[in-house]
């Protein structure tokens, strides 16, 4: 790694305070996405801001008819929170198959999200519940949220406090997980809230995750697996790996788009 300061801010505002003086500086959650990186020397930050223990970052609560989980909550914690269990079962067990379990011990939902990783799970089940991310400044729907790979649209200064996700009355998600990795080569988010019809789809896009309008307005008559049968979505914009082609890739969204829609 490359020389840095470390510190460790005593709460969001002061965060924000010292991003907004130091351009260079990056914030340190769980370290999953950020560590490797500079590992590899393709990133250089001038110091490294832990938000890890500032108060009131974490936690799950629910809301009304929306689940408000804070941007420190570790993956495990979702997973294993019988709140969102009860409330959203499809974010859950989302939750309990990001990775392995050293990374779903220290890595945070605010992390993917800021990080915005192509092949992550979280931006999957952010769009596809169209969720509202929450930040230090501002509230950003997942739609405004996510701009291409790796790009968000956060702001230099700005820092993912919590996240809204509303409850929807069905939800669920399937993913092609890379066998190492278990980073979704094809992830697949659905649900279903009042006519709000979404299908959100991670690890396939080359311009990182994105929505299936094709799909949604099939759903809308039905929402079932049989609805969007025989249906595809282009292999232009899909990524092309040694993992997989861009052709094969488009495929599997329509796979794992009929098995999420089956589990839901």
């Amino acid at each position: 790694m490359y020389e840095f300061k470390y510190a460790r801010p005593n709460s969001v505002r002061q965060a924000v305070n010292m991003l907004a003086k130091d351009p260079e500086a990056k914030i340190l959650a769980g370290g999953h996405s950020l560590l490797p990186v500079m590992k590899l020397r393709l990133a250089k930050p001038t110091q490294l801001l832990d938000i890890g223990r500032i108060e009131g970052l974490s936690g799950i609560e629910q809301k009304g008819r929306s689940l408000v989980i804070g941007a420190g909550t570790r993956h495990v914690e979702v997973a294993n929170s019988q709140v969102v269990k009860d409330a959203l079962p499809a974010l859950a067990a989302l939750a309990g198959e990001i990775g392995d379990p050293a990374v779903r011990h220290r890595g945070t939902l605010g992390g993917s999200l800021a990080n915005n990783d192509p092949n992550a799970d979280y931006p999957a089940a952010a769009l596809g519940l169209g969720a509202t991310i929450i930040t230090s400044k501002r509230r950003i729907t997942a739609d405004d949220y996510f701009k291409g790979l790796f790009e968000t649209a956060l702001e230099p200064d700005e820092i993912i406090v919590k996240v809204s996700f509303p409850l929807a009355k069905k939800a669920a998600y399937e993913k092609f997980k890379h066998p190492a990795s278990g980073f979704a080569l094809v992830g697949v988010f659905v649900s279903k809230r009042g006519s709000d019809i979404r299908v959100a789809v991670t690890g396939a896009g080359s311009s990182g995750v994105f929505r299936v309008k094709s799909f949604e307005e099939a759903l809308k008559k039905r929402f079932s697996p049989k609805s969007i049968e025989g249906m595809s979505i282009p292999a232009d914009g899909m990524s092309s790996d040694i993992h997989g082609s861009a052709e094969y890739r488009a495929h599997l969204v329509g796979v794992m788009a009929r098995r999420a829609l089956a589990k839901a």
